[in-house]
């Protein structure tokens, strides 16, 4: 897969609710996952499993998703980029509206880099 179907891929699959699946079919075994400073997951987070742990306790500590928008992916060479908004209920911290923009590497047609900016 080029870039271009990588992000619609990713796209697709974060809209349908299989984050998991998604990190189990576009992501590099060796993928680096960066979040913003002070996460209590971790900042950097590198291998798919790994990841694939980050993105499980973070749903498990969902109690419901009232709302979630993602936009076109902008796809440049071996990049896309997309943003989020959720509107989220959170076991550990109540109810959040959250903004992010989400920046992706593809390479060989698997995203190895992804990088979240967002306010904390």
């Amino acid at each position: 897969m080029n870039t271009n179907e990588v992000a619609q891929k990713w796209k697709q699959m974060c809209e349908q609710g299989k984050n998991l699946e998604c990190i189990t079919e576009l992501y590099a075994d060796n993928v680096v996952s960066k979040e913003m400073p002070g996460v209590p997951h971790g900042e950097i987070v590198s291998g798919k499993q790994n990841v694939m742990e980050k993105s499980k306790q973070w749903l498990e500590d969902v109690i419901e998703f009232h709302s979630n928008e993602i936009s076109e992916p902008v796809v440049a060479d071996k990049h896309f980029t997309s943003k989020m908004n959720f509107d989220v209920t959170f076991k550990s911290r109540g109810r959040q509206q959250m903004e992010e923009v989400c920046v992706f590497e593809v390479q060989e047609g698997k995203i190895v880099n992804e990088q979240f900016f967002y306010s904390m």
